[in-house]
């Protein structure tokens, strides 16, 4: 490759993205970052994934607000699968999700096929879950899901 953006336009759909970009632009949405506090969501993509700056394993977990001032935003968690720590807390996390699965990590392919097994529970149970979405006193962002309920 002669430089870093024949790169990125190999390896990155530039199609889709002047696609997206012209869909924004015609509904003008005007979306404000979603402040802390308690959300009512649902789980829209459950995933392992390698992460954009370092390539390396994390999980990835998109929740969409469906009731409020913020309905239809989204709220991201991201987890870095690295430590033994980062695995903990995704664990703690997707056992917050209550899939009734065993949450345990033996290897990758293992992580990723539970991933999706924790998403298809989700789906086929038809859970949503309260979110306080907050920040500890070192800047970072918490995630702690506070009830689960099952939609009609």
């Amino acid at each position: 490759m002669g430089n870093i953006w024949e790169k990125w336009d190999t390896r990155i759909d530039t199609a889709g993205l002047k696609s997206d970009v012209q869909k924004a632009a015609e509904n003008k949405l005007d979306f404000k970052d979603v402040p802390k506090g308690k959300y009512e969501v649902k789980i829209t993509k459950l995933e392992l994934k390698a992460s954009k700056k370092s390539d390396e394993p994390m999980l990835a977990c998109w929740m969409k607000i469906i009731a409020g001032q913020y309905k239809g935003q989204y709220i991201f968690y991201y987890q870095m699968l690295t430590t033994g720590f980062g695995i903990h807390a995704a664990n703690e996390f997707l056992r917050s999700l209550d899939s009734s699965l065993d949450i345990a990590f033996d290897n990758f392919k293992q992580y990723n096929d539970m991933l999706m097994d924790v998403m298809e529970a989700i789906e086929v149970e038809k859970l949503e879950y309260i979110l306080d979405y907050g920040e500890n006193d070192k800047g970072y962002k918490t995630y702690k899901i506070e009830d689960v309920f099952i939609t009609t």
